[in-house]
């Protein structure tokens, strides 16, 4: 991590000139995801979903503000902006997916199986979000305040934000496959039972806890390397080059999306959840 007596004058918003191109493929793709889970949760009344939606529309302002750098790399409100946004936006998707698992435990009647009681287990991992949340804002703010000591600071309050939401995040991966392989191993598995040929076609609430993992993997990776790139400093190779934050940050952010773009939850779950109700819903795959 950079040292607190490191020169004002080696301090800079960027290593490198931001690339239009780049931004403005991402700006693209995470408009066409947005948009498409607008009309998603609209048509399936899932508002459950909502910050997940507002993570892309993020996604999308941290994207429109990296255009603007690139002809003005010395603007500290559009560092800020770009920076702060695109950093914050993975831990509103992980509000929606920490949601998602509540939802379907109670929907199949099966909280009997939760690792956590099921009145505790979203709260718990929400505000474990909102916590990683307000960490890294405030790390991010502090960074974009231009001097050297800011920048340290921003930097060991980023790293923690980043640190909490990992290791809420790893633990809520457990949580999830403690809860499937319970759930799976019982009887009322059994009438809802699909094979692994057909899942993608008649999507049942295996599916959901496959689209889960693999969301929550590409979130996680996504922070470690956040972590690892603000751990090394301003400096350092990761903050040097922007194709790292393109391949580790952009692009695994945008397949996350995706994937619930083309698995929705509601497609299982609906809009309301009444307990009990995910017995045969693997028949509801064409509502969405």
């Amino acid at each position: 991590m950079s040292s607190t007596s490191e020169d004002q004058s080696d301090w800079k918003l960027y290593r490198y000139t931001p690339s239009i191109a780049a931004a403005v493929i991402f700006l693209v793709l995470f408009s066409i995801t947005t948009i498409f889970h607008i009309y998603q949760i609209v048509k399936s009344k899932s508002w459950y979903f909502t910050a997940f939606v507002v993570g892309g529309v993020f996604e999308i302002i941290g994207y429109i503000c990296r255009i603007m750098a690139h002809s003005d790399t010395e603007s500290i409100p559009i560092y800020s902006i770009q920076t702060i946004l695109i950093l914050l936006a993975p831990a509103l998707f992980a509000a929606s997916i920490y949601m998602v698992l509540g939802r379907l435990i109670v929907s199949l009647g099966a909280e009997h199986l939760s690792p956590i009681r099921i009145k505790w287990l979203t709260k718990i991992f929400v505000i474990g979000d909102v916590v990683a949340f307000l960490g890294q804002a405030a790390g991010g703010g502090i960074m974009s305040s231009g001097s050297a000591s800011a920048l340290h600071t921003g930097e060991v309050v980023t790293v923690a934000g980043l640190a909490v939401q990992l290791v809420f995040f790893s633990v809520f991966i457990i949580v999830s496959f403690v809860f499937h392989r319970r759930f799976k191993a019982s009887t009322e598995a059994a009438a809802m039972r699909v094979p692994a040929k057909e899942m993608l076609r008649h999507r049942n609430w295996e599916t959901v806890l496959y689209v889960l993992y693999a969301a929550s993997a590409l979130i996680l990776i996504r922070s470690v390397f956040r972590l690892i790139e603000f751990a090394m400093g301003n400096d350092g190779v990761l903050l040097s080059n922007e194709v790292y934050a393109y391949l580790f940050d952009a692009t695994l952010m945008f397949v996350a999306m995706a994937i619930f773009n083309v698995f929705h939850p509601s497609v299982v779950l609906g809009g309301k959840v009444v307990r009990g109700s995910a017995i045969g819903l693997n028949s509801r795959a064409s509502e969405v």
